[in-house]
């Protein structure tokens, strides 16, 4: 059996990984309908050999026959289409923060939380992507012994921020190059070239940024446990694909780093590269263009007791993004959801 799917803001980074998802996993898509802003009217994107034109979401007023419908076109779009959508009978996957803190929407990473899925009413939210793979490494632990607090720096790429931070980067660094005059900063609030800016998003009233607060918000939430804390300090890096994290956390139950590798290693999506004496442990440019989140550097914490601390590296447009959608659209395939 075959799937209706569209794609909606199909132009952009995540838009376009996510046909190649869609393409690699060999989800059963029968018809694919592309939609994007009318400035992209006509454009063209190739699935599975197949040269397909974009839509113009703003003309089409019927969405009936769609059976899944991955969003990533910005949170006033997902307001306005997706309940469009639902209400036509498609289940929703979006990937902004439009839906993700509404209380009858479930936020859901496959890995984590999978049971979720079945809890929907025609919308299903994808989280953040910096919350995504802190959680996938973090479950099996959290299975284990429980988790007080976690306290997590993260090292994000550009992409993260969308195609003109990639320029953005791509400019300020062959300018440098060249000994030519800066461009200025536009897509992000400060250089990034040969630079380590610490704000995500907007600042809230309590000193931390909006993304810093979505980790708290949405761990919480995929978790059922409102009682856990999370600590965040969300930082752009001169990086274009792949996020980093440095997660600390305080510990329920003792746990040696030892016990917790041997959990990280059979942990679903999870691959384990932990040598530093032979200086194995993930990075960015390794892992991009890949699905699984990456672990190492696991050791005992020297703050929490008892308490772990180690390094997450992901691809943020693949799993943080496009895969964990494409996950969620396969596991509302196998519960027959849609």
């Amino acid at each position: 059996m075959g799937y209706r799917v569209a794609v909606v803001g199909a132009t952009g980074e995540v838009g376009r990984t996510f046909l190649r998802v869609l393409e690699e996993r060999n989800f059963p898509v029968d018809e694919l309908l592309l939609f994007a802003s009318e400035r992209s009217e006509g454009l063209e994107l190739t699935f599975k050999g197949e040269r397909l034109k974009v839509q113009a979401l703003n003309k089409v007023s019927d969405f009936k026959g769609i059976d899944i419908a991955l969003f990533s076109a910005g949170s006033s779009v997902s307001k306005e289409y997706a309940p469009k959508f639902a209400k036509d009978g498609a289940v929703v996957i979006d990937n902004s923060s439009a839906w993700r803190l509404e209380p009858d929407v479930p936020l859901v990473v496959p890995e984590v939380n999978p049971e979720d899925v079945k809890e929907h009413r025609g919308i299903i939210a994808n989280p953040n992507c910096s919350t995504i793979q802190m959680l996938v490494a973090l479950k099996p632990i959290y299975d284990a012994v429980g988790i007080k607090a976690i306290v997590v720096s993260t090292y994000q790429s550009v992409s993260g921020a969308g195609a003109k931070a990639i320029r953005e980067l791509e400019e300020q660094t062959k300018a440098w190059c060249r000994g030519e005059a800066m461009p200025e900063a536009k897509a992000l609030p400060k250089r990034i070239a040969f630079n380590v800016v610490p704000q995500i998003d907007l600042f809230t009233e309590n000193g931390y940024t909006k993304e810093e607060m979505k980790m708290l918000n949405e761990t919480r939430k995929i978790l059922h446990d409102p009682e856990i804390r999370v600590s965040a300090t969300t930082v752009r890096v001169p990086v274009f694909y792949g996020h980093s994290e440095a997660i600390s956390v305080w510990l329920k139950g003792e746990l040696s780093p030892e016990s917790a590798r041997e959990l990280l290693r059979k942990a679903p999506g999870v691959v384990l590269k932990d040598d530093p004496e032979r200086g194995e442990y993930p990075l960015a440019v390794e892992v991009a263009g890949k699905d699984e989140v990456f672990v190492g550097r696991v050791r005992r914490d020297l703050v929490f007791e008892p308490g772990l601390s180690m390094w997450v590296v992901a691809d943020n447009i693949r799993k943080g993004a496009a895969t964990n959608a494409v996950q969620i659209a396969e596991l509302l395939t196998q519960h027959a959801l849609v």
